[in-house]
């Protein structure tokens, strides 16, 4: 795989010297155990997989690159390159400007962008309508285009199932960037409705086998379909693509469960279900799932707490959290500052973005085992950073460079 050039100060020595041990000995990635740093009076047992994937890491070294090759031009970013305050953060610092927010609110007008302006497209991509718009304007949208190649390995999958005539179901948060950019470039092709949950899946599910009020779809699923969407025969034949940093399995059940419902409804074999349903499970991103994978096998460690790190607004980093919370007591942070003392931290509730303070978290056990992974746009130097701060706390962190010594 392609080696990307980033900043330093992402960089980890640590996090490095494990991750390239643990490649050397499982090149087929079969082993999910993690890997454990043993500080004496505490243990640390890091996921197999975590941290900046592929697509993250291109976006990084396109976007400073970009900074790099433009003195003194207006650079803008169209919304967060990734989800993590750090990258954000520094991209501001070397002068870049968002034109909107996560949400898509504008904060720049795209009025005031001349052709001389450079935009960079985030990792998440972007929809047709705003590619078009830059383009009116003369902003070589291409030259800057950071989206992931895997997200964009969902659109061509979506165009490609639309030319053989289905509609296509997307699982995802109806308010991401990256829905909406997939959204945007699969209804373009074909009729297009995006489901957040199972919960969703199974109301749309009733539409289409008549057991609601076709009308009722309209109110229900408001602002989620394609224009002109025609629900009596739309979802008659379909493929379900997902929003890339989705809970897999979740994605793999509504697809599974849709398809029964089809083969069920028009009374399919097995032989001839692919007549009304696509087969879309090569689109999952491979980051996702062994970020996923990683942490279902190192919570088979028997441990005190898991500790996950990512920024709070980070779908593939909050459904980390919710894989650990049906384990163990878990904590969400974006950075070691949110490791306030021994005794206090400062917790992201993933479902509600809500921080709360929480004392005595971690236990009086010798010695204290804590599970650890990280988002797939969490910097490494920020895992060895919250590393060396719990060590601090146990006055082991001499532990840690000997550790390293050792790899």
């Amino acid at each position: 795989m392609k080696q990307f050039t980033i900043p330093n100060i992402y960089r980890s020595n640590l996090i490095s010297g494990v991750k390239e041990k643990r490649k050397a000995a499982d090149k087929l990635k079969k082993d999910f155990t993690p890997t454990l740093l043993d500080l004496g009076s505490l243990q640390i047992y890091l996921a197999r997989h975590f941290g900046f994937c592929y697509g993250v890491e291109n976006a990084i070294e396109i976007a400073f690159n970009t900074i790099d090759s433009n003195p003194g031009k207006n650079i803008y970013l169209l919304s967060e390159m990734i989800h993590n305050p750090q990258v954000n953060a520094d991209l501001k610092a070397r002068g870049v400007t968002f034109l909107q927010d996560t949400y898509g609110k504008q904060i720049i007008p795209f009025e005031s962008l001349t052709a001389e302006d450079v935009v960079i497209i985030p990792a998440f991509g972007t929809t047709l309508e705003i590619e078009e718009l830059l383009r009116s304007k003369g902003i070589a949208v291409e030259q800057y285009n950071t989206t992931c190649p895997f997200v964009e390995k969902v659109w061509n999958r979506s165009e490609q199932i639309a030319q053989k005539g289905y509609s296509i179901v997307v699982h995802g948060k109806p308010r991401h960037e990256e829905t909406r950019a997939t959204f945007s470039h699969a209804s373009a092709n074909t009729p297009t409705v995006i489901v957040n949950d199972m919960a969703e899946t199974i109301a749309l599910a009733k539409y289409m086998t008549g057991q609601k009020p076709a009308n009722d779809f309209y109110t229900e699923f408001k602002g989620r379909y394609s224009e002109g969407f025609d629900i009596g025969k739309d979802l008659q034949q379909i493929g379900v693509v997902n929003q890339t940093t989705q809970l897999a399995t979740d994605t793999q059940a509504i697809s599974d469960y849709l398809k029964e419902v089809i083969r069920n409804h028009y009374q399919l074999s097995e032989a001839t279900i692919g007549e009304r349903f696509a087969d879309t499970r090569d689109t999952l991103c491979y980051a996702t799932n062994d970020n996923q994978a990683a942490v279902t096998g190192m919570l088979d460690t028997p441990a005190d707490i898991a500790i996950v790190i990512g920024g709070h607004n980070s779908s593939n980093s909050s459904h980390l959290v919710e894989l650990c919370e049906a384990k163990l007591q878990t904590y969400f942070i974006d950075n070691p500052g949110k490791l306030i003392s021994r005794e206090q931290l400062l917790h992201c509730n993933w479902k509600t973005k809500e921080l709360s303070e929480v004392s005595n978290y971690l236990p009086n056990n010798n010695p204290v085992k804590i599970l650890i992974t990280s988002g797939a746009s969490c910097p490494d130097a920020i895992v060895e950073q919250v590393i060396r701060k719990l060590a601090d706390f146990f006055n082991t962190g001499d532990r840690v460079d000997a550790f390293i010594d050792s790899l």
